[in-house]
């Protein structure tokens, strides 16, 4: 049976807490709502210096006023290639993929009012198969970054199994996460979770619940919750952290963010957990 991870996770010496505040998607509640994740006992926080899609330097507001020391948050975020940016890049894209990374990094530091990042992410390969040179130009850049010190970890994210193999196999400073959109109907992305145990990768799982809508109403996984007197959205992040995923939430709900937080304190049986991985 798998231990409960209510505690933080050991990964490669630096401890990550179990579970993740998503900031995509907020806009202008970004601020508020990572404060009220703050309040409510997140400790790690998932940002991109992507303006599209997140608010970062709203983030930084929140963790600044929250008043928490830095020392116990974990902060994460990503470099985005300007094929997923809006027009508010946080680079010159006249200039090389290095010095895109490296300006990109120095942006988020401003943005989250930090020295250093806990884990750097590269948002997703620049192309859909294989790896481009763009690919190896940025993450050699965020290799370097890692290597001095600035920040601890490195990860990718939207990356197939293909990708990944790559990747890995050629990195200098290998991948410490790969953070991927998590769909049952793959086997909760079953291949590239078998990697990562391989490779002693932590899979961060995103978009759990809005991915498998289907499956969350489904009344097998309803008759669980029942008989656990907990939530679905706990069933599915307990199923998660039992697979050895480190999952992520986004929602802006005060009372859901405590809920999911306590899915660390109840434990699936394995047959609850072979009922939720065959759902799709």
């Amino acid at each position: 049976m798998t231990a409960l991870p209510s505690s933080p996770l050991a990964i490669r010496g630096i401890e990550v807490p179990p579970f993740l505040y998503g900031t995509a998607w907020k806009e202008e509640a970004t601020e508020e709502l990572v404060a009220l994740a703050l309040r409510s006992g997140f400790r790690g926080i998932d940002t991109a210096n992507q303006r599209k899609h997140y608010f970062e330097a709203a983030v930084g507001d929140a963790i600044r006023k929250s008043g928490i020391d830095r020392s116990a948050l974990f902060i994460q975020t990503k470099f985005t290639f300007r094929a997923g940016q809006d027009s508010r890049l946080p680079y010159d894209p006249a200039k090389d993929i290095a010095t895109q990374v490296q300006q990109s990094f120095e942006s988020s530091l401003a943005h989250l009012q930090t020295t250093t990042l806990d884990s750097y992410v590269l948002h997703g390969p620049s192309v859909r198969r294989g790896l481009a040179a763009d690919d190896w130009s940025a993450w050699r850049a965020m290799e370097q970054l890692a290597q001095a010190g600035r920040t601890r970890l490195l990860g990718v994210s939207n990356v197939s199994l293909e990708q990944l193999a790559l990747l890995h196999r050629s990195a200098t400073v290998k991948p410490a996460f790969v953070q991927n959109r998590c769909y049952a109907s793959t086997g909760w992305d079953r291949d590239v979770r078998a990697f990562c145990r391989e490779h002693a990768i932590v899979y961060q799982g995103f978009s759990l619940l809005t991915a498998n809508a289907r499956e969350v109403d489904s009344k097998a996984l309803g008759t669980i919750a029942e008989r656990l007197g907990r939530t679905r959205a706990q069933i599915v992040f307990r199923f998660a952290l039992q697979l050895g995923m480190l999952p992520l939430t986004g929602t802006t709900s005060e009372a859901h963010q405590r809920e999911d937080l306590a899915c660390t304190d109840f434990e699936l049986s394995d047959d609850d957990v072979r009922v939720v991985e065959r759902l799709g």
